[in-house]
């Protein structure tokens, strides 16, 4: 799978732009702040619908316009495909193949794209929110299903809240809707805890013998999800319901004296562990990183495995980061088999085959030229 070409319009600081890309490593050099990440920025949210640097969509339409619009074709086995999304302040309209989405749950994984940036590194030492955003995005690019439970199941939470402050402040007593109000929830809560438990264990078995690799054969990664209550990968569904079910009758009393809803896939987290010990407590900043890195290489093959095609990826000035050891490993993996996006102010000091053949870009100002 490739992207061939993309069209930008009232995109950040990019009045007009259209670009086409060859199916290798393409590299957009430039200063900070003349528009490389935006560039790159715009491949994400063509595939995914949204960014990964803002959740607030105005944000990317430029200055004093109305709408902005990306357009890009994926080459995915013998076949082009059309993608189309505009971003409007009354919300987002995507098309596929010329045909308007009705749901974006259904417009997501027609182009699947693995993004590697600076606050990735963050994954394994930042705020739970950062783990479960990484295990969603990743679910939902394979899963449509998963992603209209995730849909469901944030409507739900809000509702919930609601109604829970509302007993809280004593403006309702009546508890008959929060009880429906849980049953639904926990329909949705314990079919994306499965999920997540299926997703991580195969992730498991492509990270360990990359992070492997990586440390010299010196680590070894384990990947642990840990549910704000007692449910396991052993337990089936029925099981987990049953679970949950129990909490909420337990913890009833408490959530309507707090007003929030205590547990739930909302509250969850990952845990990592390199020779037993959890790399957030207690890895150096180098296992940190090559976890980090392990979990973007490993997400790469199981989309492979997934689909049956590599994703594409997309590396935000992130080689910048790693050490010349950690460049070398990312730059043997893909090379040849993922087209590759590259920001980064300048390759000097990165001496590898990839780069030396890859296509370039120089972006000055909010204007792009290919140079190579």
């Amino acid at each position: 799978m490739y992207i061939e070409n993309i069209s930008l319009r009232n995109y950040r600081n990019y009045t007009e732009l259209n670009l086409a890309f060859e199916n290798k490593v393409n590299v957009i050099l430039g200063e900070n702040a003349q528009g490389k990440t935006n560039v790159m920025e715009s491949i994400f949210v063509l595939a995914m619908a949204k960014s990964h640097r803002t959740s607030n969509d105005k944000e990317l339409i430029r200055w004093d316009e109305e709408y902005a619009k990306i357009e890009g074709r994926v080459r995915k086995r013998n076949t082009s495909i059309p993608l189309e999304l505009t971003i409007s302040k009354k919300g987002k309209k995507a098309k596929c193949n010329h045909i308007e989405q009705r749901k974006l749950s259904q417009y997501v994984g027609n182009m699947n794209v693995v993004m590697f940036a600076p606050e990735d590194l963050n994954l394994v030492k930042g705020s739970p929110i950062v783990r479960r955003r990484f295990i969603d995005m990743e679910i939902g690019q394979v899963s449509p299903v998963y992603l209209h439970d995730m849909s469901q199941y944030h409507k739900i939470l809000q509702q919930r809240n609601h109604y829970l402050k509302l007993l809280q402040t004593r403006k309702q007593t009546d508890t008959t809707m929060l009880d429906v109000l849980t049953d639904q929830f926990i329909q949705y809560a314990a079919k994306i805890v499965e999920r997540r438990y299926e997703f991580l264990s195969k992730l498991q078995q492509w990270a360990e013998p990359i992070h492997s690799g990586i440390s010299r054969n010196l680590e070894v990664l384990k990947i642990q999800y840990k549910p704000s209550l007692d449910v396991s990968e052993s337990m089936d569904l029925t099981k987990m319901i049953e679970v949950y079910t129990e909490k909420f009758d337990k913890i009833k009393k408490r959530e309507i004296e707090r007003g929030v809803t205590l547990v739930g896939p909302h509250r969850d987290d990952l845990v990592f562990f390199v020779n037993d010990r959890d790399v957030q407590t207690y890895g150096s900043q180098g296992q940190q990183r090559t976890t980090a890195l392990s979990l973007k290489l490993a997400e790469i093959e199981l989309i492979h495995e997934e689909i049956g095609e590599y994703p594409i990826l997309l590396l935000d000035d992130v080689l910048s980061e790693l050490d010349d050891f950690r460049q070398s490993h990312l730059l043997n993996t893909i090379q040849g088999k993922v087209q590759t996006f590259v920001t980064t102010p300048s390759v000097d000091g990165i001496d590898h085959q990839t780069l030396r053949e890859a296509s370039t870009f120089y972006v000055s100002q909010g204007s792009i030229k290919k140079v190579k």
